[in-house]
C-alpha cells in the first residue's frame, strides 16, 4: 500500500509543477463547451434562397413560407448557371402543370425544406380547391330540386414535379454532402498531430541540437523540415483524395487538380503549425494537449456548422481559421463546379498562412540558437 500512496503522492508532485498541463486539463473542456454553446445558438431566422421562373400566382401564393426566400428570374439563362451564380438552394420552373425542380444539393438540409414547401404547396391547392367545392354544393342544396343547376366538377390543379440535382442524387447521404470538410480535416488533424510530433523527437533525440551546432541557418532547417515531411504529407493527401473517389465512389463536379491543390495548401499549413506548436511542447503529451485549443475549433468553423448563421463575432473568429478558407474551397469544386477563378482568394489567403507560419517557424529557432 505505501508504494501505491508513493506512486500517487509523486503524479501529484509531477501535475503540480506542469502547470500547462492542469490549466489545459481544466480549461480547456470549458472552453470547447462554451464555444459550442454560442455556435448552436445560431439565428434561426436565415432563409433558404430559391429562384423561380413562369410560376402561376396560385402555385407562388401556396409556396411562400419563412422558411423561403423566393428571387424571380428572368429566362434565357440556365437553372445551373443561376444557382452558381446567385448562390440558390433550388430553382423551379413552370410549363403548364409540370414543375421542373434544379437543386444545388450541397446542403441536404436546404434540398429538403424546398422539397417539403413544395409538398405543402400542393396540399394547399388541392385543400382550397376541395374546399371551394364543398362551399359550392352546400350552396345548392339550398335551392329548390328543380332550379338545382347541374354541378360542375372541376378537376383540382395538381402539379408533377420533376427533380435534377447538381451535385449527388435525391439519395444523397449527409457524408456526402460534408465529405469536403471531412476530407480537409483529416488531411490537417493528421499532417499536424504527426509533424509536431516527429519534430519533438528530433529535439528530444537531440537531433535537433547537433543539427543546431553546425553553421546551417535556421531557415535552411525550417525548409528542409517542410520538404522532407512535405513529401510524406503529399502522398497522405493524394492517397486520401484517390481513396474517395476510387473507393467510396464519391462525385467531384469541378476539377481534380484544384481539390489536391487545395488539399496540399492545407497539409502545408498544418505541417508549418505543427512544427511550430511543438517548439512549446517537451514531450508528445504536451504536444497532444494543444489538439483542444487548435484543431477542435477549426472543426466548428469548417462548415459543419453554417457559418453565415454564426453571430457577427463568430465569423469574425471563422475567418482567422484556415480550416475555414481550405474547406470552404473544397466544398465549392467537388460540389458546385467552381475554378480557379471563383476560389483564388480562398487560395491566396491559405498561401498567406503557409508564409506567416514558416516566417513564425524560423523565428522560433531564436529560442534555441541565434544564427
Amino acid at each position: 500500500m505505501k508504494a501505491v500512496l508513493a506512486i500517487v503522492s509523486r503524479v501529484i508532485l509531477e501535475m503540480r509543477h506542469d502547470k500547462r498541463t492542469i490549466a489545459l486539463m481544466f480549461l480547456a473542456p470549458l472552453l470547447i463547451l462554451t464555444l459550442m454553446f454560442f455556435l448552436f445558438k445560431t439565428n434561426s431566422d436565415n432563409q433558404t434562397k430559391v429562384g423561380y421562373e413562369n410560376l402561376d400566382k396560385t402555385l407562388l401564393r401556396a409556396v411562400q413560407n419563412k422558411n423561403l426566400k423566393l428571387d424571380h428570374y428572368a429566362s434565357g439563362r440556365s437553372a445551373k448557371d443561376l444557382i452558381k451564380q446567385n448562390n440558390l438552394s433550388a430553382f423551379i420552373n413552370q410549363s403548364g402543370r409540370q414543375l421542373t425542380v434544379t437543386y444545388s444539393n450541397s446542403d441536404l438540409s436546404q434540398t429538403a425544406i424546398v422539397r417539403q414547401s413544395l409538398q405543402v404547396a400542393n396540399t394547399k391547392i388541392l385543400v382550397a380547391h376541395l374546399t371551394k367545392l364543398i362551399q359550392q354544393a352546400k350552396a345548392q342544396s339550398q335551392l329548390l330540386p328543380g332550379k338545382m343547376p347541374a354541378a360542375k366538377q372541376a378537376s383540382p390543379q395538381q402539379y408533377k414535379t420533376k427533380s435534377n440535382y447538381l451535385y449527388g442524387s435525391r439519395d444523397s447521404t449527409f457524408f456526402q454532402s460534408f465529405l469536403p470538410v471531412f476530407m480537409g480535416f483529416f488531411v490537417f488533424f493528421f499532417v499536424f498531430l504527426i509533424s509536431g510530433i516527429s519534430l519533438l523527437t528530433e529535439r528530444t533525440s537531440g537531433t535537433l541540437d547537433r543539427l543546431l551546432a553546425t553553421p546551417i541557418r535556421r531557415s535552411q532547417i525550417i525548409v528542409g523540415y517542410l520538404i522532407g515531411y512535405g513529401l510524406f504529407a503529399c502522398l497522405q493527401t493524394l492517397l486520401i483524395v484517390f481513396y474517395v473517389i476510387a473507393v467510396l465512389k464519391v462525385e467531384i463536379l469541378g476539377a481534380l487538380w484544384l481539390v489536391i491543390m487545395i488539399d496540399l495548401l492545407l497539409a502545408l499549413i498544418a505541417l508549418a503549425m505543427g512544427i511550430f506548436v511543438s517548439t512549446f511542447a517537451s514531450s508528445e503529451f504536451q504536444m497532444i494537449q494543444f489538439i483542444p485549443l487548435i484543431v477542435v475549433p477549426q472543426v466548428f468553423f469548417s462548415g459543419l456548422i453554417p457559418v453565415d448563421h454564426m453571430a457577427g463575432w463568430l465569423q469574425a473568429i471563422a475567418h482567422i481559421m484556415p480550416l475555414y478558407y481550405g474547406a470552404s474551397a473544397l466544398t465549392n469544386v467537388i460540389e458546385k463546379n467552381w475554378q480557379l477563378g471563383d476560389i483564388w482568394k480562398s487560395l491566396a489567403i491559405l498561401c498567406l498562412f503557409v508564409i506567416i507560419f514558416i516566417a513564425l517557424n524560423i523565428l522560433g529557432m531564436r529560442r534555441y540558437r541565434r544564427v
